[in-house]
C-alpha cells in the first residue's frame, strides 16, 4: 500500500497581519519567516518560505492572534 503525501496551501492575509512573529516561533519545520516587504500598514507580514516542506500541522494558524492564516489541506 502506497501513501500519498496530502497537498497542504497556507493562505496568509498580509494586509491583516502584524508581524508579531508568533507564528514564525511555533512552525516546527521553521518555513515561515518575516516578508521583507511591507504591508499598507508599514508592517513586514509572516510569509511561507519553503510551502513543499509545510506540513499543515496548523500550529501557525492556531497561535495567530488576529486569524490570519488559513490552511486547507488536500489529497
Amino acid at each position: 500500500m502506497s501513501k500519498t503525501k496530502q497537498r497542504v496551501t497556507i493562505t496568509i492575509d498580509e494586509q491583516m497581519c502584524k508581524g508579531c512573529g508568533l507564528c514564525i516561533s511555533v512552525c516546527p519545520r521553521h518555513v515561515m519567516s518575516a516578508a521583507k516587504h511591507m504591508n499598507t500598514r508599514a508592517l513586514h507580514p509572516a510569509t511561507l518560505t519553503d510551502p513543499d516542506s509545510c506540513t499543515g500541522c496548523a500550529q501557525c494558524a492556531i497561535m495567530c492572534p488576529d486569524a490570519c492564516i488559513r490552511i486547507v489541506k488536500e489529497e
